[in-house]
C-alpha cells in the first residue's frame, strides 16, 4: 500500500506541474522560457516537484481507512469488469457540445507512459508533432457507437445503483442517458450541480449533472 500511495502522490503532483491541463512536448521550451506567464495553473507550475509530491503523499495518508475486507483496483474495459456490487459510480469520457469526443488517455498520456513504462515506447506516435499515444478505436467517443455503450454498460450492472457523473452539454444528452438507466431501474434522479466548475475552465454553461438510478425493474430481475 505504501507503493500505492507513491503512485498516487507521484502522479498527482505531476498533474499539478502541467501548464494549461495537458502534457505535450510544447510545454518543454515554455519551462525554460524566462518570460512573464499568466494562465491559471501558475501557482501550482511555480511550486517544486519534491513539494507537490510531500502534500500529496500527506493527502494520501490522511485519506486511509482501517476497512473491514480487502480492497482491490482493477484496471479493465468496464464491461469486462467480473462481480455485483452495492453502487456502480460511472464517469464516463463524453462527446461535447460542440461534438468532440473527450479522449482521456490523451490527456494524460504523461501518466499513461509512467504507468505502462515497458510498453512506453512502442505506445508513442513519433509522427505527431506532440508525441502522443498511438491512437485506439474508442466507441465511447464515437456519437454513432456511444448509445449502444450506454446501454450494454447499464445493462451489466443492472442490479446495483448507478451514478452517472456526466456534463449538461454531453452528447448523449443527459435526457438520453436518463432515459437508458430508467430501462434497467425503477427511480431515476437528476441531480444538477450547478455551482461545480473545471479548474481553469472558460465553458461557463456546461454544469455537472449527475443521474441516480435505484431500485431494479421487475423484467430484469434474476430467476
Amino acid at each position: 500500500y505504501k507503493r500505492a500511495l507513491a503512485w498516487f502522490a507521484l502522479f498527482q503532483a505531476a498533474l499539478a506541474k502541467r501548464p494549461y491541463n495537458l502534457f505535450h512536448r510544447r510545454n518543454l521550451y515554455m519551462r525554460t522560457a524566462d518570460v512573464p506567464r499568466s494562465f491559471g495553473n501558475k501557482a501550482s507550475w511555480d511550486r517544486a516537484f519534491p513539494e507537490h509530491f510531500e502534500t500529496f503523499a500527506t493527502e494520501g495518508n490522511a485519506a486511509l481507512i482501517d476497512g473491514s475486507g480487502t480492497c482491490s483496483a482493477t484496471c479493465a474495459d468496464a464491461l469486462d469488469v467480473r462481480g455485483e456490487y452495492d453502487l456502480v459510480y460511472i464517469d464516463p469520457p463524453y462527446i461535447n457540445g460542440s461534438g468532440t469526443g473527450v479522449d482521456y488517455r490523451q490527456f494524460y498520456h504523461f501518466l499513461e507512459g509512467m504507468a505502462g513504462f515497458d510498453d512506453w515506447g512502442a505506445s508513442v506516435d513519433l509522427k505527431s508533432k506532440h508525441r502522443r499515444l498511438v491512437r485506439r478505436d474508442d466507441p465511447w467517443s464515437d456519437r454513432n457507437r456511444c448509445h449502444a455503450m450506454f446501454e450494454r454498460l447499464f445493462e451489466r450492472f443492472a442490479e446495483s445503483v448507478i451514478v452517472v457523473s456526466y456534463r449538461s452539454d454531453g452528447q448523449p444528452s443527459v435526457d438520453e442517458l436518463a432515459a437508458m438507466v430508467r430501462a434497467v431501474k425503477s427511480d431515476v434522479r437528476i441531480m444538477d450541480v450547478k455551482s461545480y466548475q473545471y479548474a481553469l475552465s472558460t465553458n461557463r454553461r456546461s454544469r455537472e449533472v449527475l443521474i441516480v438510478g435505484t431500485g431494479l425493474r421487475s423484467r430484469i430481475r434474476k430467476r
